[in-house]
Protein backbone atom coordinates (compact mmCIF):
# COMPACT_ATOMS: atom_id res chain seq x y z
CA UNK A 1 0.00 0.00 0.00
CA UNK A 2 1.16 3.26 -0.90
CA UNK A 3 1.36 6.25 1.75
CA UNK A 4 0.14 8.32 -0.41
CA UNK A 5 -3.21 6.60 -0.96
CA UNK A 6 -4.31 6.99 2.34
CA UNK A 7 -3.49 8.61 6.17
CA UNK A 8 -3.12 6.43 8.64
CA UNK A 9 -4.50 7.19 12.01
CA UNK A 10 -2.85 5.24 14.75
CA UNK A 11 -5.59 4.96 18.24
CA UNK A 12 -4.84 4.29 21.21
CA UNK A 13 -7.24 2.17 23.06
CA UNK A 14 -7.41 4.28 26.19
CA UNK A 15 -9.24 2.75 29.40
CA UNK A 16 -11.17 -0.15 28.44
CA UNK A 17 -13.15 0.27 31.57
CA UNK A 18 -14.55 4.11 30.27
CA UNK A 19 -16.08 5.04 27.16
CA UNK A 20 -12.98 5.03 25.16
CA UNK A 21 -13.71 1.98 23.10
CA UNK A 22 -17.22 2.69 22.78
CA UNK A 23 -16.61 6.62 21.24
CA UNK A 24 -13.79 4.57 18.67
CA UNK A 25 -16.33 2.49 17.72
CA UNK A 26 -18.39 4.49 17.39
CA UNK A 27 -16.42 6.88 14.78
CA UNK A 28 -15.75 4.56 12.79
CA UNK A 29 -19.78 2.73 12.57
CA UNK A 30 -19.71 5.41 10.17
CA UNK A 31 -17.84 3.08 6.87
CA UNK A 32 -18.08 7.18 5.05
CA UNK A 33 -15.39 7.43 7.68
CA UNK A 34 -12.65 4.86 5.77
CA UNK A 35 -12.71 7.57 3.08
CA UNK A 36 -10.75 10.18 4.73
CA UNK A 37 -8.42 7.30 6.68
CA UNK A 38 -7.04 4.08 7.58
CA UNK A 39 -7.57 2.97 11.28
CA UNK A 40 -5.36 1.38 13.30
CA UNK A 41 -6.27 0.90 16.54
CA UNK A 42 -3.52 -0.69 19.13
CA UNK A 43 -5.79 -3.49 21.32
CA UNK A 44 -7.16 -6.87 20.92
CA UNK A 45 -10.35 -7.92 18.70
CA UNK A 46 -10.92 -10.07 21.95
CA UNK A 47 -11.42 -6.86 24.07
CA UNK A 48 -13.08 -4.56 21.14
CA UNK A 49 -15.54 -7.41 19.75
CA UNK A 50 -17.05 -8.25 23.48
CA UNK A 51 -17.62 -4.26 23.58
CA UNK A 52 -19.07 -3.81 20.37
CA UNK A 53 -21.25 -6.85 21.42
CA UNK A 54 -22.06 -5.89 24.82
CA UNK A 55 -22.74 -2.00 23.41
CA UNK A 56 -24.56 -3.19 20.33
CA UNK A 57 -22.13 -1.60 18.04
CA UNK A 58 -22.07 -2.46 14.14
CA UNK A 59 -18.57 -1.61 13.50
CA UNK A 60 -16.61 -4.12 11.34
CA UNK A 61 -13.28 -5.02 12.51
CA UNK A 62 -10.57 -6.42 11.19
CA UNK A 63 -8.14 -8.26 13.59
CA UNK A 64 -4.32 -8.36 12.69
CA UNK A 65 -1.23 -9.73 14.70
CA UNK A 66 1.57 -7.81 12.32
CA UNK A 67 1.55 -4.33 11.04
CA UNK A 68 2.17 -5.51 7.27
CA UNK A 69 -1.06 -7.19 7.62
CA UNK A 70 -2.98 -3.54 7.50
CA UNK A 71 -5.72 -3.30 4.86
CA UNK A 72 -6.80 0.03 3.41
CA UNK A 73 -10.49 0.52 3.61
CA UNK A 74 -10.95 -1.19 6.95
CA UNK A 75 -11.03 -0.51 10.65
CA UNK A 76 -7.85 -2.46 11.36
CA UNK A 77 -7.19 -3.72 15.44
CA UNK A 78 -3.49 -4.63 15.93
CA UNK A 79 -3.45 -7.65 18.79
CA UNK A 80 -0.77 -6.02 21.36
CA UNK A 81 -2.28 -8.14 23.82
CA UNK A 82 -4.70 -11.94 22.89
CA UNK A 83 -5.41 -13.05 27.07
CA UNK A 84 -9.24 -12.45 28.02
CA UNK A 85 -9.41 -9.25 29.45
CA UNK A 86 -12.11 -8.71 32.24
CA UNK A 87 -13.32 -5.75 31.64
CA UNK A 88 -16.03 -3.76 33.87
CA UNK A 89 -17.32 -0.87 32.87
CA UNK A 90 -16.79 2.36 35.20
CA UNK A 91 -14.24 0.61 37.64
CA UNK A 92 -11.34 2.25 37.91
CA UNK A 93 -8.19 -0.26 38.35
CA UNK A 94 -4.71 -0.59 37.61
CA UNK A 95 -5.18 -3.62 35.17
CA UNK A 96 -7.21 -1.29 33.37
CA UNK A 97 -4.18 1.13 33.11
CA UNK A 98 -1.78 -1.07 32.39
CA UNK A 99 -3.87 -1.98 29.06
CA UNK A 100 -4.09 1.81 28.41
CA UNK A 101 -0.28 1.87 28.41
CA UNK A 102 0.24 -1.35 26.37
CA UNK A 103 -1.70 0.57 23.72
CA UNK A 104 -0.34 3.57 24.33
CA UNK A 105 3.52 2.79 23.53
CA UNK A 106 2.87 0.45 20.70
CA UNK A 107 0.71 3.38 19.10
CA UNK A 108 3.55 5.68 19.74
CA UNK A 109 6.68 3.20 18.46
CA UNK A 110 4.38 2.69 15.53
CA UNK A 111 4.00 6.68 14.82
CA UNK A 112 8.10 7.22 15.50
CA UNK A 113 8.70 4.42 12.91
CA UNK A 114 6.24 6.52 10.62
CA UNK A 115 4.14 3.48 10.30
CA UNK A 116 1.25 5.77 11.07
CA UNK A 117 1.05 8.60 10.36
CA UNK A 118 -0.65 10.37 13.39
CA UNK A 119 -2.01 9.47 16.53
CA UNK A 120 -5.28 9.55 18.23
CA UNK A 121 -5.43 8.97 21.87
CA UNK A 122 -8.40 7.55 23.31
CA UNK A 123 -8.85 8.90 27.20
CA UNK A 124 -6.85 7.24 30.01
CA UNK A 125 -7.19 7.60 33.92
CA UNK A 126 -4.40 9.78 35.45
CA UNK A 127 -4.05 7.65 38.31
CA UNK A 128 -4.09 4.14 37.66
CA UNK A 129 -1.92 4.34 34.67
CA UNK A 130 1.10 4.51 37.18
CA UNK A 131 3.24 2.54 37.69
CA UNK A 132 7.64 1.54 38.36
CA UNK A 133 7.62 1.92 34.08
CA UNK A 134 5.78 4.39 33.84
CA UNK A 135 5.29 7.85 35.77
CA UNK A 136 3.56 10.54 33.67
CA UNK A 137 1.02 12.58 34.50
CA UNK A 138 -0.67 12.34 31.19
CA UNK A 139 -0.31 11.79 27.26
CA UNK A 140 1.08 15.04 26.77
CA UNK A 141 4.19 14.67 29.31
CA UNK A 142 5.03 10.77 28.04
CA UNK A 143 5.10 12.28 24.17
CA UNK A 144 7.06 15.49 25.04
CA UNK A 145 9.55 12.68 26.19
CA UNK A 146 9.64 10.20 23.33
CA UNK A 147 9.04 12.82 19.92
CA UNK A 148 11.34 15.84 19.45
CA UNK A 149 10.46 19.38 19.96
CA UNK A 150 8.39 21.22 22.50
CA UNK A 151 5.09 19.63 23.75
CA UNK A 152 2.53 22.43 24.30
CA UNK A 153 -0.94 21.42 25.39
CA UNK A 154 -2.91 23.62 23.00
CA UNK A 155 -7.20 23.03 22.85
CA UNK A 156 -8.61 23.35 19.46
CA UNK A 157 -11.82 24.09 17.73
CA UNK A 158 -12.32 26.06 14.23
CA UNK A 159 -12.96 29.01 16.18
CA UNK A 160 -11.14 28.92 19.48
CA UNK A 161 -7.61 27.77 20.36
CA UNK A 162 -6.41 27.82 23.69
CA UNK A 163 -2.49 27.05 24.53
CA UNK A 164 -0.96 27.03 28.38
CA UNK A 165 1.83 28.39 29.54
CA UNK A 166 1.68 25.71 32.06
CA UNK A 167 -0.26 22.41 32.59
CA UNK A 168 -0.31 19.59 35.12
CA UNK A 169 1.01 21.54 37.79
CA UNK A 170 -0.29 22.27 41.39
CA UNK A 171 -1.73 25.98 41.70
CA UNK A 172 0.97 26.53 44.50
CA UNK A 173 3.60 25.96 42.31
CA UNK A 174 2.30 28.18 39.01
CA UNK A 175 4.39 31.09 39.40
CA UNK A 176 7.53 29.68 40.39
CA UNK A 177 7.07 27.57 36.77
CA UNK A 178 6.62 30.96 34.77
CA UNK A 179 9.85 32.45 33.94
CA UNK A 180 10.52 34.97 30.54
CA UNK A 181 12.29 31.95 29.02
CA UNK A 182 9.17 29.87 29.74
CA UNK A 183 6.95 32.56 28.23
CA UNK A 184 8.81 33.07 25.36
CA UNK A 185 8.78 29.15 24.37
CA UNK A 186 5.58 28.83 24.74
CA UNK A 187 4.78 31.51 22.41
CA UNK A 188 7.04 30.30 19.73
CA UNK A 189 5.59 26.83 19.93
CA UNK A 190 2.10 28.48 19.40
CA UNK A 191 3.19 30.99 16.82
CA UNK A 192 4.72 27.96 14.64
CA UNK A 193 2.03 25.70 15.05
CA UNK A 194 -0.99 28.53 13.82
CA UNK A 195 1.58 28.63 10.82
CA UNK A 196 2.36 25.50 9.75
CA UNK A 197 -0.14 23.65 11.38
CA UNK A 198 -3.25 25.67 10.92
CA UNK A 199 -2.31 27.72 7.81
CA UNK A 200 -2.41 31.23 9.49
CA UNK A 201 -0.31 33.56 8.05
CA UNK A 202 0.05 36.05 10.30
CA UNK A 203 -0.68 35.05 13.59
CA UNK A 204 -2.50 37.08 16.68
CA UNK A 205 -1.93 35.96 19.99
CA UNK A 206 -3.57 37.12 23.20
CA UNK A 207 -2.04 36.71 26.54
CA UNK A 208 -4.09 36.29 29.71
CA UNK A 209 -2.23 38.23 32.96
CA UNK A 210 -1.07 35.52 35.85
CA UNK A 211 -2.98 37.22 38.60
CA UNK A 212 -6.49 38.60 39.15
CA UNK A 213 -7.25 41.62 37.21
CA UNK A 214 -3.20 41.12 36.13
CA UNK A 215 -1.91 42.29 38.95
CA UNK A 216 -3.63 45.88 39.52
CA UNK A 217 -0.39 47.77 39.33
CA UNK A 218 1.43 45.14 41.86
CA UNK A 219 -1.43 45.13 44.40
CA UNK A 220 -2.57 41.41 43.63
CA UNK A 221 0.78 40.48 42.43
CA UNK A 222 3.63 41.83 41.07
CA UNK A 223 4.40 38.51 38.27
CA UNK A 224 2.31 40.65 35.11
CA UNK A 225 4.70 43.30 36.35
CA UNK A 226 7.95 42.18 36.31
CA UNK A 227 8.05 38.84 34.04
CA UNK A 228 5.11 38.89 31.45
CA UNK A 229 5.10 42.25 30.40
CA UNK A 230 8.66 42.72 29.67
CA UNK A 231 8.35 39.27 27.75
CA UNK A 232 5.50 40.34 25.55
CA UNK A 233 6.78 43.67 24.69
CA UNK A 234 10.36 41.75 23.93
CA UNK A 235 8.22 39.18 21.87
CA UNK A 236 6.59 41.76 20.16
CA UNK A 237 10.05 43.42 19.23
CA UNK A 238 11.21 40.44 17.60
CA UNK A 239 8.00 40.76 14.88
CA UNK A 240 5.46 38.36 16.75
CA UNK A 241 1.74 39.94 16.84
CA UNK A 242 0.69 39.39 20.54
CA UNK A 243 -1.30 41.07 22.93
CA UNK A 244 -1.79 41.30 26.58
CA UNK A 245 -1.40 40.80 29.39
CA UNK A 246 -5.60 40.69 29.90
CA UNK A 247 -7.75 40.27 32.44
CA UNK A 248 -8.66 36.66 32.55
CA UNK A 249 -12.05 36.95 34.50
CA UNK A 250 -13.76 39.34 31.51
CA UNK A 251 -11.81 38.15 28.33
CA UNK A 252 -13.85 35.04 27.43
CA UNK A 253 -17.35 36.77 28.73
CA UNK A 254 -16.88 39.61 27.02
CA UNK A 255 -16.01 37.70 23.34
CA UNK A 256 -12.74 39.62 23.28
CA UNK A 257 -11.35 36.10 21.88
CA UNK A 258 -13.17 36.07 18.74
CA UNK A 259 -10.60 38.95 17.88
CA UNK A 260 -7.52 36.44 17.90
CA UNK A 261 -6.12 33.36 15.99
CA UNK A 262 -5.05 32.08 19.77
CA UNK A 263 -5.24 32.52 23.39
CA UNK A 264 -2.62 31.61 25.99
CA UNK A 265 -3.78 30.93 29.51
CA UNK A 266 -1.04 30.99 32.58
CA UNK A 267 -2.12 27.58 33.83
CA UNK A 268 -4.64 24.25 33.17
CA UNK A 269 -8.09 25.71 34.61
CA UNK A 270 -7.68 29.41 33.74
CA UNK A 271 -7.71 27.94 29.92
CA UNK A 272 -9.46 25.33 30.10
CA UNK A 273 -12.52 25.96 32.12
CA UNK A 274 -13.75 28.41 29.71
CA UNK A 275 -12.67 26.12 26.42
CA UNK A 276 -14.50 23.70 27.58
CA UNK A 277 -17.46 26.09 28.69
CA UNK A 278 -17.77 27.10 25.16
CA UNK A 279 -17.23 24.17 23.18
CA UNK A 280 -17.05 20.63 25.61
CA UNK A 281 -18.19 17.64 23.14
CA UNK A 282 -16.98 19.24 20.04
CA UNK A 283 -13.25 20.65 21.23
CA UNK A 284 -9.49 18.77 20.34
CA UNK A 285 -6.99 18.63 22.79
CA UNK A 286 -3.84 18.74 20.40
CA UNK A 287 -0.07 18.79 21.59
CA UNK A 288 1.55 21.27 19.52
CA UNK A 289 5.01 21.22 19.09
CA UNK A 290 5.92 18.36 18.66
CA UNK A 291 7.76 16.30 15.83
CA UNK A 292 4.90 14.29 14.98
CA UNK A 293 0.71 15.11 14.99
CA UNK A 294 -1.04 13.96 18.57
CA UNK A 295 -4.60 14.48 19.23
CA UNK A 296 -7.69 13.66 21.82
CA UNK A 297 -10.75 14.50 22.66
CA UNK A 298 -11.52 17.05 25.07
CA UNK A 299 -12.71 15.07 27.80
CA UNK A 300 -11.77 12.06 30.36
CA UNK A 301 -12.95 8.38 30.80
CA UNK A 302 -16.51 9.47 32.06
CA UNK A 303 -16.79 6.48 34.29
CA UNK A 304 -20.49 7.29 35.32
CA UNK A 305 -21.84 6.82 31.91
CA UNK A 306 -18.99 3.42 30.82
CA UNK A 307 -20.62 0.58 29.33
CA UNK A 308 -24.43 2.67 29.34
CA UNK A 309 -24.11 3.16 25.32
CA UNK A 310 -24.70 6.74 25.76
CA UNK A 311 -21.62 8.17 24.98
CA UNK A 312 -21.07 11.77 22.77
CA UNK A 313 -18.36 10.31 20.17
CA UNK A 314 -18.59 14.02 18.79
CA UNK A 315 -15.41 14.93 19.75
CA UNK A 316 -13.35 11.70 18.94
CA UNK A 317 -14.79 12.41 15.81
CA UNK A 318 -13.18 15.71 15.77
CA UNK A 319 -9.52 14.61 17.32
CA UNK A 320 -9.78 12.32 14.24
CA UNK A 321 -10.64 15.10 11.16
CA UNK A 322 -8.10 17.20 12.83
CA UNK A 323 -5.30 14.97 13.04
CA UNK A 324 -6.04 14.46 9.20
CA UNK A 325 -6.20 18.31 8.81
CA UNK A 326 -2.91 19.47 10.94
CA UNK A 327 -0.96 16.82 9.01
CA UNK A 328 -1.69 17.75 5.65
CA UNK A 329 -1.43 21.53 6.19
CA UNK A 330 2.56 20.56 7.83
CA UNK A 331 3.29 18.60 4.89
CA UNK A 332 1.86 21.79 2.65
CA UNK A 333 3.79 24.04 4.98
CA UNK A 334 6.84 22.03 4.30
CA UNK A 335 6.98 21.79 0.60
CA UNK A 336 6.39 25.57 0.61
CA UNK A 337 8.83 26.29 2.75
CA UNK A 338 11.51 24.17 0.99
CA UNK A 339 10.62 25.55 -2.67
CA UNK A 340 8.94 29.11 -1.70
CA UNK A 341 9.19 29.82 -5.36
CA UNK A 342 7.21 27.39 -6.79
CA UNK A 343 4.61 27.00 -4.23
CA UNK A 344 3.47 30.46 -5.83
CA UNK A 345 3.55 29.78 -8.93
CA UNK A 346 1.56 26.94 -8.65
CA UNK A 347 -0.96 29.11 -6.32
CA UNK A 348 -0.92 31.78 -9.31
CA UNK A 349 -1.61 28.69 -11.86
CA UNK A 350 -4.55 27.48 -9.94
CA UNK A 351 -5.85 30.87 -9.66
CA UNK A 352 -5.87 30.90 -13.50
CA UNK A 353 -7.23 27.90 -13.78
Amino acid sequence: MSKQETIIVGISVGDLNGIGPEIILKTFEDSRMLDFCTPLIFASVKSLSFIKKVLDINTNIHGIDHINQLIPGKVNVLNVWKENVDIDFGVENNTMGDYAIKSLQAAVKALKSNIVDVLVTAPINKHNIQSEKFKFPGHTDYLAQELEGESLMFMVTDKLKVGLLTDHVPVKDISKHITKQLIEKKIETIHKALKQDFGITVPKIAVLGINPHTGDNGVIGDEDDKVLRPTLEKINHSGKIVYGPYAADSFFGSGNYKNFDAVVAAYHDQGLIPFKTLSFGYGVNYTAGLSKVRTSPDHGTAYDIAGKNTADFTSFKEAVFKAIQIYKNRNQYKEIAKNPLKASFKKLSTKKG
